[in-house]
C-alpha cells in the first residue's frame, strides 16, 4: 500500500472519524515523516475542498518541498571539486563512485574524474574506493596509511592540476572519512580538508550521504553535519523500499537543503537525481 493512500480513500469519502486520522497520523509517523510534518499535511489536507484529492494531495506535499536548483554545481574556470561527507555505512565511497559514473555518461558535461581517497585511517575504504576507480578507469589519488587526509586533498588538487592545463572539464570527488559528528576533532578535520581545498580551487558542492533507512536518526545526523560544515546537498541512499519512503519529505522540509540524488543498490547506475514530482508519484501510486 502507497503511503498516502489510506488519507486519500479517508478524504475521497469525506470521513469525519477522529480516530480514522489518529490511525492515519500512526502509518505516516512509522513512515519517518515525523510528528509535527504527519499532522501537518493531514489537516492541510482535510481543507481541501478540491474534487480530485490525487492532484490536491500532490499539491500539498509539493508545498512541504524546496523548488530550489538541484544541479550540481560546476567551476566552469578550472576544477569542480565535490565533497563528499557523512556517518560510517551510510554508503558515502559507494556513491562517490555512483557520482563519477554519473557525471561521466553525462553527454553534456564530457567528464574527467578524479577520485581521492581521504578516509586515510581505514584501509578498507582506500581499497574499496581504488577498485571503483579501476572498474570505472579513472585517476586515483590516495596517500600513505594514516596520512594527513588535508594533505591527500592538496596532492589530488596539485596532481590534476599540474597535468592538464585545462582543467574545466576536470571534476575531483574527495571521498572523506565516516566522521562521527559529535567528535570535534573528526570535524575539525573535515573543516581542514575544505579550508584545503578552497585555497586552490573551490569547493563546488559539500554532498551529506545519509541512510534512507535510518529514518529519523538520520534527520538528527544531518542536523549536527549542517551545523558544522556548510552542506550545499543531500543524497539519500538505501531508497530501495517504499515503506519509509517519507523520511525525504521530512529531511527536505525540516533542513531547507535540497536532495540532489537518490541511490537505490549497489550497481554503479543505481543513482538518479532527485525529482519531486517523480518523488511525490511514488509517494501515491497504489
Amino acid at each position: 500500500m502507497a503511503l498516502f493512500t489510506r488519507l486519500i480513500s479517508a478524504l475521497r469519502n469525506r470521513a469525519n472519524d477522529s480516530a480514522e486520522f489518529i490511525e492515519i497520523e500512526q502509518q505516516l509517523l512509522k513512515s519517518d515523516l515525523g510528528i509535527a510534518l504527519s499532522r501537518q499535511i493531514i489537516e492541510k489536507s482535510k481543507a481541501i475542498s478540491n474534487q480530485d484529492v490525487t492532484t490536491a494531495i500532490r499539491s500539498v506535499l509539493a508545498g512541504f518541498m524546496l523548488t530550489s536548483n538541484r544541479e550540481l554545481s560546476k567551476n566552469s574556470a578550472g576544477l569542480t571539486s565535490y565533497v563528499i561527507v557523512g556517518v560510517n555505512g551510510s554508503g558515502k565511497t559507494t556513491f562517490s563512485a555512483k557520482l563519477a559514473n554519473f557525471l561521466i555518461t553525462s553527454k553534456v558535461l564530457n567528464a574527467n574524474i578524479h577520485m581521492a581517497a581521504c578516509d586515510t585511517f581505514r584501509a578498507a575504504a582506500v581499497s574499496q574506493l581504488k577498485t571503483w576507480s579501476e572498474r570505472l578507469s579513472l585517476n586515483f589519488i590516495s596517500g600513505a596509511d594514516n596520512a594527513d587526509p588535508a594533505a591527500v586533498a592538496y596532492s589530488a588538487v596539485k596532481d590534476v592540476q599540474s597535468k592538464y592545463g585545462d582543467t574545466s572539464n576536470h571534476f575531483l570527488i574527495v571521498d572523506t572519512a565516516g566522521r562521527l559528528h559529535t567528535n570535534s576533532d573528526l570535524v575539525a578535520e573535515l573543516e581542514k580538508i575544505l579550508r584545503t581545498i578552497n585555497k586552490l580551487t573551490p569547493v563546488n558542492e559539500v554532498l551529506l550521504v545519509i541512510d534512507g533507512s535510518t529514518g529519523q536518526n538520520g534527520l538528527a545526523q544531518a542536523k549536527l553535519f549542517q551545523e558544522k560544515v556548510k552542506v550545499t546537498g543531500l543524497v539519500l541512499t538505501k531508497m530501495d523500499g517504499q515503506g519509509k519512503g517519507g523520511i525525504a519529505l521530512a529531511i527536505e522540509n525540516e533542513l531547507k537543503i535540497p536532495i540532489k540524488f537518490i541511490s537505490t543498490g549497489e550497481s554503479a547506475t543505481d543513482l538518479e537525481p532527485f525529482s519531486v514530482d517523480r518523488y511525490i508519484s511514488r509517494l501515491l501510486e497504489d
